[in-house]
Formats: structure tokens, C-alpha cells, sequence
């Protein structure tokens, strides 16, 4: 909305992620464009971003999925060429970084979730917003507080989307800790990989080259993925599926017109990924255990 996109305009975002990324395309009104993912990294590519241009593209959502940042040297590119701006969605890459540039240093601007379940979560609903630009923080912080200059006077019609007390204080004091959580998740997804390279049927996660993977999640993919995931929780293991459905196939979007097989890579790994126990405070005999129970299961052959 602060960037005055809107009805009859087009955003282009990928078909793998949560559906949050492309509600708030809808929520102004614009066009959700979808493209598919890079097998690799789960991420849109420059090439894939710029074949979706039309005249009508304003704006590219680039999501940094999982904790992996998408190569945002080469989709800048494409952007800056065809004057659309960006937003990135660093929901969960707090941390990240690609060519050494940390995340969100891309975007016109870029949206944080500080959801509780995140890199760096609150103990409820929160979020941030992030730009370099004067104008565009000033229409960022009317919207959310009702579209108001000063108290009672009011522009245009905004929303309650302020951040509570409680919610900045939480963060405030789990923020300096961030580091060192996310120094451990890196370490957790190395001894994954580590132990998990020996089993040929299981894909694993890679990061990019140049890229620092802050790994939201570590994700798997494998053909058995439902009686690997009924296995794992037969032995005390507990695991989830992010996304078991492309947006493309979601009933939300059958608007569009998107049909099964438009996003062959995201609808495949909705079926074949699988996100194993991935937190800080994950022990190392309990990465044992998760990589104890994978190494019995006997659907791989």
C-alpha cells in the first residue's frame, strides 16, 4: 500500500512459501504472480523472476525461504532494469546474508516476523518493517496506526498494526541472543548433514554459494516422505511439512487459473519435503536421536 501498489497491478512472488507472502499482495487489491523455485534452494531465480514480467508487474516479492536468502545480487538486477521495487520477506532469515550483504538490505523494503516460532520470535504475534527510505517509513508508520499524523488527525483510513509493549520488550532482550542461536542452528544443520550424507535417498538441504543459511528450518526431501514422517513419530520424533500445497493449488488462489503442473518443482516438493527438529535449545544427543530413528527406517529401499 506504501508503495502505491494496488488494484489492476501485478506482484510476482513465488508458489513455495507460507500464503502470508501473497495475502498481502491480495490485501491491496493487487495480483499474486507466481513462479516456481530452484530445486536446490527452495528460492525464486533472476530468470524465473524476469520471464513473469508483464507491463502491469509493480513490485517482486523475493522470499528468503527456510533461512536460505534467494540471490538478491541478480533479482535486484533484473528489478532496477525494469523499475520494479522490491519487498523482501525475511520471515525467516533474521540474520541471513548473501554476498555479505545481511538480508533486508536489498528491498525497498522488507517485512520481519517476530512469530514465537522464528529465528527471533515474541511470546505472541509480532513483526517488523524496514526500509531506507524517508518517505516511505513515514506512510509505513501512519498505516499502521490508523493513518494518523498526530493524535486524532487522521489521513486516510490505516490499521491497529503497532507492535505492543510487551511483545518490543520480549524482543528487545531476546535480540542480543541472536547470534548465538543462530551460531547453533548452523552447527545442528552440519552435524545433520554431516550424519545424513551417508543415506543416497534423502536430499539435503545446501546452501548457496556466498550465502549465510540461517536455517528457520531444515528441510529434507525424500520420495517416502509420509511413512518417513508416520516412522519419526512412531519414534518420539516430531517433524512438519512447510508446504504440503503450492499456492498455485491453493482453493484461495483457483481464481487465477493456475493448474496442477504450472509450478512442477514447488507442487513436487510438497510432496517430498519434510522439516526435521530444528531449534537452539536441541540437544546433541537429541540429533542423535532424530538421525538414530531416520537411519531405521526401512520404507527407503
Amino acid at each position: 500500500d506504501a508503495l502505491a501498489v494496488g488494484s489492476g497491478d501485478e506482484v510476482i512472488t513465488t508458489a513455495n512459501t507460507f500464503i502470508a507472502t501473497a495475502e498481502a499482495i491480495s490485501a491491496v487489491g493487487a495480483t499474486p504472480v507466481f513462479i516456481d523455485v530452484d530445486p536446490r534452494h527452495f528460492n525464486m531465480t533472476a530468470s524465473g523472476f524476469e520471464e513473469a514480467i508483464t507491463p502491469r508487474t509493480k513490485s517482486v516479492i523475493p522470499v528468503h525461504l527456510y533461512g536460505q536468502p534467494a540471490p538478491m545480487n541478480e533479482i535486484s538486477e533484473v528489478a532496477n532494469r525494469h523499475n520494479i521495487k522490491i519487498i523482501e520477506d525475511s520471515a525467516q532469515a533474521h540474520g541471513a546474508s548473501y554476498t555479505g550483504n545481511p538480508v533486508g538490505t536489498w528491498g525497498d523494503v522488507t517485512c520481519f516476523s517476530f512469530y514465537p516460532s522464528k529465528n527471533l520470535g515474541a511470546y505472541g504475534d509480532a513483526g517488523a518493517v524496514i526500509t531506507n527510505d524517508s518517505g516511505l517509513a513515514t506512510a509505513i508508520r501512519m498505516r499502521k496506526d490508523h493513518g494518523r499524523t498526530q493524535k486524532y488527525t487522521h489521513d486516510f483510513v490505516g490499521t491497529n498494526s503497532r507492535l505492543d509493549t510487551m511483545q518490543a520488550a520480549i524482543l528487545n532482550v531476546k535480540l542480543g541472543h541472536l547470534t548465538e542461536w543462530t551460531d547453533r542452528r548452523r552447527a545442528i544443520a552440519d552435524v545433520y548433514t554431516a550424519a545424513l550424507s551417508e543415506f543416497d535417498w534423502i536430499g539435503l538441504p545446501k546452501a548457496m554459494e556466498d550465502a549465510r543459511h540461517v536455517y528457520h528450518l531444515y528441510v529434507i526431501q525424500v520420495d517416502q516422505r509420509d511413512a518417513l514422517q508416520k516412522h519419526l513419530a512412531d519414534s518420539g520424533v516430531g517433524t512438519g511439512v512447510h508446504y504440503p500445497i503450492a499456492l498455485n493449488l491453493q482453493p484461495a488462489y483457483s481464481h487465477l487459473g493456475y493448474k496442477q503442473g504450472d509450478f512442477p518443482v514447488s507442487e513436487s516438493l510438497g510432496d517430498r519435503i519434510l522439516s526435521l527438529p530444528m531449534y537452539p535449545e536441541l540437544t546433541d544427543e537429541q540429533i542423535q536421536q532424530v538421525v538414530g530413528a531416520i537411519a531405521t527406517f526401512s520404507g527407503n529401499s
